[in-house]
């Protein structure tokens, strides 16, 4: 690894400390009770998504807020992922 020093630090000793403060989050996080741990990864995936448009977002929220209504009326049913994703894979097969 390349040790050419870059103020006070070798590139070397920065990526030593990244690494433990890496592992030393991981295992914080895993200390964690699995309801914390799902919020903070998903907090951490949307901090990596660029910003949405807000037109956009209340469109999908309108149309989650119809899929619930619809749901609660009982005017549509809910289908597991697993047949979904087998039925679409039996027609794209054709």
């Amino acid at each position: 690894m390349n040790r050419k020093p870059i103020g006070k630090f070798s590139i070397l000793r920065y990526y030593d400390g990244m690494a433990r403060t890496l592992d030393t989050l991981e295992h914080d996080a895993l200390l964690l009770p699995e309801e914390q741990r799902l919020t903070l990864a998903h907090r951490l995936l949307k901090s990596t998504e660029p910003a949405g448009d807000p037109s956009i977002e209340s469109l999908w929220t309108a149309e989650i807020v119809r899929r619930i209504e619809a749901l609660d009326a009982g005017t549509t049913g809910i289908h597991d992922a697993s047949d979904v994703f087998r039925d679409l894979d039996h027609r794209l097969a054709r």
